[in-house]
């Protein structure tokens, strides 16, 4: 059963999503939080396999409270989706960074919110690509730590290879059908990178393929 916890200032939003979620057989809603300091509490205490986290919150922001609890170790285990009112928030990036595991615009589709949950949680496919890779293409540049190639030095050519493809926005399946090999093997490269670069899911992936500049804004594949 995957336990998901509701971070929205708007009641009825909340409801929406507690509605949709829990007449799925697999998905269960684990507590509803309306700022971003009563989600943290929350998290803290039922440790929720998801927390759908609005960016803008009183009290403490969604983007203050993902930082929290992607830094908690004792939090690891716990996915971030951000929820945001537009596609390209500007927070967005930052939230990623900073350990999200993806994002949904609030007026996706109800079948997109199920599959998003149920990826995220298997640690698949980064959320929304399409809309994921214009938003870093936007954001990449404005990033506050400067782009390093160093930690790129540990990885086999091979494994350079996946995480361009994977910067640019492919799935597991069309990395595997650009490198002729099969989709499971695509996604052993992937998670090899992950291991070996410290990236706690795809989406930091991306974002490391962006920082260390073995992708740039606009390589859109």
């Amino acid at each position: 059963m995957i336990r998901v916890t509701l971070a929205d200032d708007q009641s009825l939003v909340r409801a929406g999503f507690r509605a949709l979620l829990d007449a799925q057989p697999d998905i269960e809603v684990a507590g509803e939080a309306a700022d971003g300091e009563e989600a943290l509490r929350m998290v803290r205490e039922l440790r929720p396999d998801v927390v759908l986290m609005d960016i803008r919150m009183p009290a403490l922001d969604g983007l203050a409270a993902t930082r929290r609890i992607t830094e908690d170790p004792g939090l690891k285990d716990v996915k971030v989706v951000m929820l945001t009112t537009f596609e390209l928030d500007e927070y967005v990036f930052e939230a990623i960074r900073s350990g999200a595991s993806g994002f949904l615009v609030k007026d996706t589709e109800p079948d997109e919110l199920l599959r998003a949950v149920r990826a995220v949680v298997g640690g698949d496919a980064l959320l929304s690509p399409g809309v994921t890779r214009r938003l870093i293409a936007e954001f990449a540049a404005r990033s506050k730590e400067p782009a390093t190639a160093d930690a790129l030095a540990r990885l086999t050519e091979r494994e350079r290879e996946v995480m361009t493809l994977v910067g640019i926005g492919l799935s597991n399946e069309e990395i595997a059908r650009r490198l002729v090999v099969s989709p499971l093997t695509a996604k052993t490269h992937v998670s090899r990178t992950m291991v070996k670069l410290g990236a706690r899911d795809r989406a930091q992936l991306v974002v490391l393929a962006y920082e260390s500049g073995l992708v740039r804004p606009g390589w859109l594949g």
